[in-house]
């Protein structure tokens, strides 16, 4: 079988470095990391008692401990390793699976958990940062009228913001990341100029670069939190995980340029922030404040608070996006490799990058919401946020030591960083443990829910497959005569042009029975072309081909569509393309129409039949398998294949077909003949008799 390409597909042109490139950068990827200087230094203040407990040792080693898990986690791991394990662009955890899957079977485990717990998190993030930046607005007067004075205000303008931007993601990340690209320039270059500002007053707090004082800090009675600290620490990094995902929006090389722009920024932030809390920890108005005082607020000069709020207002709803559009990735992916039900995805704009599926949209939209209302405020939201990043890390650092081994790196130096990381990042998670308590289980519970969809639909698939008769799949070469007869006998109506049934080609000829049960027994098909088309996902995202064999005959085709997981796989397009392609070689005649609105049309007309198992009460498989086979069909019901495959707009039959499983039972209950005579002492329930009628 000869492939052939599809028409062809172009990469997101943002890829290559460019200040386009960069700008875009800045507006999807690195908002979540971005906003990270709202919270951390106020959760790390409340955590330890408040203001009048930040003694100068403990803040030089608090930002000690975020500038080096800034430059570990996320300069070293992430920047300079994560974002080489790329495939053909594309970034995240599954694209990072499909790299490495046929090392191991047991790979999908850490891919499934990292995916699922991604997703979770990037429930919280919407709702913790937008929520952390309207806080900022309440008491603040703006033209002597206070317009935020209460947090239930708070709540319904966090709501109002929340709901507006799932609302504008249908037109897609393209126009997003130039609005917010600029928008994320000047609130990085705010930050750092801030930072400088206040910095300024003591210089020496630099020293806290020193690992020394990270060091200190986590063994020294002033840290009344001990290593626990570390989950207020992580907050600086949570953003990491996005940026791997978010390659393929915007490209490896922007994200190189652009990362030392933001950590400096970032790092300037923290720094001015650690010198302001040392000059002012002695103030009792500030002290009275409590857990309302957040340093990064109080630390703006006056003149300029007002606007600081405002950009971290709009920095909040940016970094919402990066979780936003690194869902969407995810989720189609995971899709693509058969570990999700099939949802209905759009493409905004003319890069493949860049989707939108509305299912997810809702539903992030929906938990952001509940999140909200339920947690009220960001103090209590940062005690509960972090725990499933950690997880996602730790699952993402086992897959990049299979990437590294098979790029045939040192091993001894390979198992060497990779432990490295997983010791941090298992201190990590086992510090945001805490948070489980404390409204973490939420997030859980959701991350356990998804891992229960994807291990369904995996594996309820295999187990199907695995517990088929074989004698459920029959040779389509076998049947050749019967199709040939059955499309030229004109004692059946044609019934369509071409006949077409979605399905697998086992060994290149082997069909599963029910199909040439739907064509020759439920209703006799009569067409000029059977069509068998099978999808095939691969491992390049791009991939736009097709290969054809016709049996030796010109009425039966088997056409397998190589489609890369990126791809929307519009079949009914594809189709048409072979179909001309077809006639152009000579492997099928022309199908001139008589009666059409398009003049010298040769492609007839389509009819889609899609077959829909349900389980044969004669299965005989073990209870659990039966259960998992049973939740996958259930799940099937939600997702219509005719929308999946473009077929919307198509002719689409849908046919239910017994699926039988496992060994057929053989004590079945057997009418016995009788006559009427014999029959005269059977008692009959007259009730359910009428109820029948009814």
């Amino acid at each position: 079988m000869e492939k052939t390409q599809l028409n062809s597909l172009k990469n997101n042109p943002h890829s290559k470095m460019s200040i386009a490139g960069f700008l875009i950068a800045l507006g999807i990827v690195y908002g979540d990391i971005g906003t990270s200087p709202l919270y951390v230094m106020h959760s790390l203040m409340v955590g330890n008692g408040g203001l009048e407990k930040m003694s100068t040792d403990f803040i030089l080693g608090s930002v000690s401990l975020i500038f080096w898990t800034l430059t570990l986690v996320t300069t070293i791991k992430y920047v300079l390793i994560a974002l080489r394990a790329d495939n053909r662009g594309e970034g995240g955890i599954f694209a990072l699976y499909t790299l490495v899957r046929k090392r191991a079977k047991w790979l999908i485990i850490p891919a499934m958990i990292g995916g699922a717990t991604f997703l979770a998190d990037g429930m919280m993030t919407p709702a913790v940062t937008v929520t952390a930046a309207i806080e900022g607005l309440k008491g603040i007067e703006i033209n002597n009228l206070v317009l935020i004075s209460t947090q239930n205000q708070v709540i319904i303008v966090t709501v109002i913001i929340l709901s507006t931007l799932f609302f504008i993601q249908r037109f897609g990340t393209q126009l997003i990341g130039r609005a917010f690209g600029p928008i994320m320039l000047i609130w990085f270059s705010f930050l750092g100029v801030v930072g400088i500002f206040n910095l300024s007053s003591d210089w020496t707090i630099i020293r806290a670069l020193n690992p020394y004082y990270a060091f200190e800090l986590l063994r020294s009675p002033i840290n009344i939190r001990g290593v626990f600290i570390l989950g207020s620490i992580f907050l600086a990094t949570t953003g990491a995980e996005a940026l791997y995902s978010d390659m393929g929006h915007v490209g490896r090389p922007n994200i190189y340029t652009s990362w030392p722009f933001v950590k400096v920024c970032l790092l300037l932030s923290y720094l001015g922030q650690a010198a302001w809390i040392i000059g002012v920890r002695d103030n009792h108005a500030l002290q009275q404040m409590g857990s309302s005082m957040n340093p990064f607020y109080q630390s703006i000069p006056a003149d300029f608070r007002l606007f600081g709020i405002f950009l971290s207002a709009m920095a909040a709803i940016i970094a919402s996006q990066a979780l936003i559009s690194g869902s969407y990735t995810l989720v189609s992916e995971a899709t693509k490799l058969r570990m999700f039900p099939r949802l209905k995805t759009y493409y905004p704009t003319n890069f493949k990058g860049q989707l939108y599926i509305p299912t997810v949209n809702s539903i992030i939209w929906v938990v952001c919401l509940f999140i909200v209302f339920f947690f009220k405020t960001s103090e209590n939201m940062s005690n509960a946020y972090g725990l499933e990043i950690t997880i996602t890390m730790l699952m993402t650092t086992i897959l990049l030591h299979q990437w590294l081994l098979m790029k045939r790196a040192n091993r001894f130096f390979t198992t060497v960083i990779i432990s490295f990381f997983f010791i941090i990042e298992s201190i990590f998670f086992v510090t945001n443990s805490s948070k489980f308590i404390h409204g973490a289980y939420i997030t859980m519970f959701i991350a356990a829910l998804l891992i229960i969809v994807m291990f369904v639909w995996r594996y309820g698939e295999r187990l199907k497959d695995d517990n088929t008769f074989r004698s459920h799949f029959v040779s389509l070469l076998a049947f050749k005569h019967q199709l040939n007869d059955l499309r030229k006998d004109p004692s059946y109506p044609l019934y369509t042009t071409n006949l077409v049934y979605l399905t697998k080609i086992h060994d290149g000829y082997r069909i599963k029975k029910n199909i040439l049960y739907s064509i020759l027994d439920k209703r006799p098909k009569r067409a000029q072309v059977y069509w068998f088309v099978t999808v095939n996902v691969t491992d390049e995202p791009y991939t736009a081909a097709y290969s054809v064999e016709t049996f030796d005959t010109d009425y039966m085709v088997s056409v397998q569509l190589y489609l890369g997981f990126r791809v929307d796989q519009k079949v009914n397009v594809y189709l048409r393309q072979v179909v001309n392609d077809m006639m152009s070689n000579g492997e099928i005649k022309p199908q001139p129409q008589k009666y059409t609105t398009i003049p010298d049309r040769e492609v007839g007309d389509f009819s889609f039949v899609i077959i829909k198992e349900v389980i044969s009460p004669d299965t005989k498989i073990s209870s659990l398998n039966k259960s998992i086979i049973n939740m996958r069909l259930i799940l099937q019901k939600f997702i219509s294949p005719a929308t999946w495959f473009g077929l919307s707009y198509s002719d689409v039959v849908e046919e239910r077909v017994p699926l039988v499983l496992g060994k057929v039972s053989l004590n079945r209950l057997r009418l016995v003949r009788k006559d009427r005579s014999a029959l005269k002492d059977i008692q009959i329930d007259d009730e359910i008799d009428d109820d029948d009628d009814e």
